[in-house]
């Protein structure tokens, strides 16, 4: 009998094993994705996360969204890099998160 229950519970825990390391689901990030490929952005905020981009490529990138005079950037300890730029004859803040997001500050 102890035979059987071990065997039954051997089994049990081999199934059901896979089941308890999933990881879980991905929270808090817009669409969740890596970088935002599209040219538009996909949050009205910077996102948070680990960010790749260099000084160089986040410099281009918000250039890319029409903003020009870009200077002063520097990455935060949330991954975010912010600096000045000019867009429409205005000078503001911005930011580039690490899904590619530009953003001006309010």
């Amino acid at each position: 009998m102890n035979r059987k229950f071990l065997l039954l519970l051997t089994t049990a825990s081999l199934l059901a094993g896979p089941s308890f390391a999933q990881n879980p689901p991905a929270t808090g990030r817009p669409n969740n994705g890596a970088v935002n490929s599209s040219g538009q952005n996909n949050s009205d905020k910077p996102v948070s996360g680990a960010n790749s981009f260099t000084e160089n490529q986040a410099k281009s990138k918000i250039e890319q969204a029409g903003y020009s005079h870009v200077t002063s950037l520097k990455k935060d300890g949330n991954g975010v890099w912010r600096g000045k730029a000019s867009k429409g004859g205005a000078s503001m803040d911005v930011s580039l998160d690490f899904q590619g997001n530009v953003n001006a500050s309010k």
